[in-house]
């Protein structure tokens, strides 16, 4: 019996990348949809304490809508694995 370590390390390797890039789209889909379009309180009244968390109308939209373009990539990525584990 002889393992091929050559595929066994493209297997990991493959696997590897793309576990952590799926990983990473669904985070910024989450992070794309937790944007806001108003500006939070606060009473400080600084530029920069105001502004840290607030997004205009128009880049919450496009926010969410990046947010929800991640969530259908991840969904035809683990669509298409089932796919080929089927096939």
């Amino acid at each position: 019996m002889s393992i091929d370590w050559h595929a066994l390390g493209t297997v990991f390797g493959v696997t590897l990348v793309a576990t952590v890039g799926l990983v990473g789209l669904f985070t910024l889909g989450i992070v794309g949809l937790t944007k806001h379009g108003s500006a939070p309180a606060s009473d400080s009244g600084s530029p920069a304490a105001a502004g840290s968390g607030s997004v205009s109308h128009g880049g919450a939209l496009l926010a969410r809508t990046g947010g929800y373009a991640c969530f259908a990539v991840c969904a035809a990525a683990v669509s298409y694995g089932i796919y080929l584990i089927v096939a």
